[in-house]
């Protein structure tokens, strides 16, 4: 799954990689040139006293290194580069993936690992890209010259080799066989810490409500004990690693210099060689060690690879038509024949059996128990979710027929929870419609009731509004939500409960001003409050995904024992007449 999303991701960068590998060629060519000139020049310069020779090769070995430092310089700018573009091309891909995704991908994946993907997860995948250009394609090019090299400075010596590569091999297989797996566990265990962090900071005000401080403290603590106990566990495998290795290689320079000695003193081997030998000695453990390196950083990735892939690769229940069409009116008219919607796997529907008309200029009202299905009706309007039976459809065409942009185009939403984002006022108003005037702003903030508390801040329209709007009041906030979907002059509202937070006389207010204003638009409400709707053209009666009633309030209350029911729980008999 890595060597796929690094082959999507970089193919608009292959000149900048071929670049790179060119240089690390040169690179590794001119590494493993030193060492014999530095032979050279001990055996036929310093040993002879020639001193026009040593100037020679002297600078030829200037020269290489100025080579090296400068491939060196240039592979590092290259290599950050490509990296830096492939983790902002894969990020993009990861949230335009989220972006398709409907209720249910959402609520399967959840909000905090979807974070983690896009951030920690690419991340690991970026550096190891950059960690493979600037060090896994050196090292094989290193590491065989230099064992190449070591053959023709000495046999006799090479055989070394034989001792120490099998003995790396063995500890690297055996470490590795451990780390792997734990690399995955902390993802997940990232995961978990997001989930927990994120669940505290949104309801701090419950957790202080109900003394639970200490609890939520504990309950963080143990998430975050859990992913260090792991993190040691691959910290300590390092621990054991790296010492092991490093041994290795100091043994092996040891006993390098102690039968290239021998060999020195018995006239069968130059100082020079033994030199450019232990060089060479050098440069394949060395690329063994980087190989190492790269080793591990791989599974993780490897891991980080596959929950990347998991986003990528799943396709939104919400699939865009082939062959959209356009309705041949544009009038907002919204029509539910027979809908039908159920989980996946799940043995009764949630809805069932859902027929009804929404027309421009009248109010419809949807209202019915907690669990009734009230949401997912809905949401099946706007298409964040699909109806698995019967047809939705707007303006004479079903919605999955239609274009998904034009169909959230015509739709002004007012989401359960009004969610404001980091801005000003007039930045949020203007999110449906950038082209919205300060007029027209402070038009649609007196129908939602909000002009007279945004007029009273000092910078009105250009006032800071904080992330998620928590700078406003819950009743604020609402009003601002509701301004927003005016602003955006769509043929068809829709209002989850987003009067709940009002009091009784700015919902009536509120009521009435919409009324008035909007009366070429269907406007669709799903209320609790009864209030908020017993003047609507039509209230629909939800009780266990099915519609009981379909009526005015006066002929409701009369024929629907379940709209009575929830009546009565709120009003008077006096009030509910």
């Amino acid at each position: 799954m890595l060597t796929r999303i690094l082959k999507d991701y970089l193919r608009p960068y292959w000149r900048n990689v071929v670049l790179v590998l060119s240089l690390l060629l040169i690179q590794a060519i001119a590494n493993l040139y030193l060492p014999n000139l530095n032979a050279d020049l001990i055996n036929n310069g310093i040993a002879k006293g020639n001193v026009s020779y040593i100037w020679h090769i002297g600078l030829i070995m200037l020269a290489a290194s100025a080579l090296i430092l400068g491939a060196s310089v240039w592979i590092a700018y290259l290599s950050s580069r490509v990296a830096m573009a492939f983790g902002r091309d894969l990020r993009k891909g990861v949230f335009s993936a989220v972006e398709r995704f409907s209720a249910r991908e959402l609520n399967s994946f959840g909000a905090p690992s979807l974070i983690t993907r896009n951030t920690n997860d690419v991340q690991q995948v970026q550096m190891v890209l950059f960690m493979g250009l600037t060090m896994m394609v050196a090292a094989p090019i290193t590491g065989v010259g230099a064992v190449i090299m070591a053959l023709r400075t000495n046999v006799k010596l090479s055989g070394l080799l034989l001792v120490v590569v099998p003995i790396m091999g063995v500890i690297i297989f055996l470490l590795l066989r451990r780390i792997v797996p734990l690399f995955r566990i902390m993802q997940v265990k990232i995961d978990r810490i997001n989930l927990v962090l994120r669940e505290q900071i949104s309801g701090i005000r419950v957790i202080r409500a109900f003394v639970k401080t200490k609890f939520e403290e504990e309950r963080f603590a143990d998430t975050s004990r859990d992913l260090m106990t792991t993190t040691l566990s691959v910290t300590r495998t390092f621990a054991i690693m790296f010492p092991s290795l490093t041994l290795i290689l100091n043994l092996t320079s040891v006993a390098v210099i102690w039968f290239g000695g021998k060999l020195v003193d018995s006239g069968s081997m130059p100082i020079g060689n033994l030199t450019a030998f232990l060089a060479y000695i050098m440069q394949i453990l060395g690329s063994a060690m980087m190989a190492i390196m790269m080793s591990l950083m791989i599974p993780r990735a490897a891991a980080s690879a596959e929950r990347i892939a998991e986003v990528l690769n799943t396709e939104s229940s919400v699939i865009e038509s082939d062959n959209p069409q356009t309705p041949v009116s544009s009038k907002g008219i919204v029509e539910f024949r027979d809908v039908e919607f159920r989980y996946p796997g799940a043995e009764q529907p949630v809805l069932s059996g859902i027929s009804f008309t929404a027309k421009p200029g009248e109010v419809t009202a949807i209202v019915g128990s907690t669990g009734s299905g009230k949401s997912t009706l809905f949401n099946l309007i706007p298409r964040f979710i699909d109806a698995t039976a019967g047809e939705v459809l707007i303006d004479g065409l079903n919605v999955k027929d239609q274009a998904l942009e034009s169909v959230w185009a015509s739709v002004g939403l007012v989401p359960q929870r009004a969610f404001l984002f980091g801005g000003t006022v007039a930045q949020n108003l203007r999110y449906g419609d950038l082209n919205a005037t300060d007029e027209e702003l402070w038009k649609v903030l007196e129908i939602a009731q909000a002009r007279e508390f945004i007029e009273e801040l000092p910078e009105k329209l250009e006032a800071r509004v904080a992330q998620g709007g928590t700078n406003f009041s819950g009743g604020q906030r609402q009003r601002l939500s509701i301004a927003r979907a005016l602003a955006k002059k769509a043929n068809i509202y829709l209002m989850d409960d987003s009067f709940s937070a009002l009091d009784f006389a700015t919902d009536a207010k509120l009521r009435a001003a919409l009324s008035k204003e909007i009366t070429h638009s269907t406007l669709i409400i799903v209320a609790q409050r009864v209030s908020t709707i017993l003047n609507a053209d039509q209230i629909i009666v939800l009780d266990y995904g099915k519609i009981v009633g379909i009526g005015v309030h006066e002929t409701l209350m009369k024929e629907c024992e379940t709209y009575r029911e929830i009546v009565l729980s709120q009003l008077s008999p006096e009030e509910a007449a």
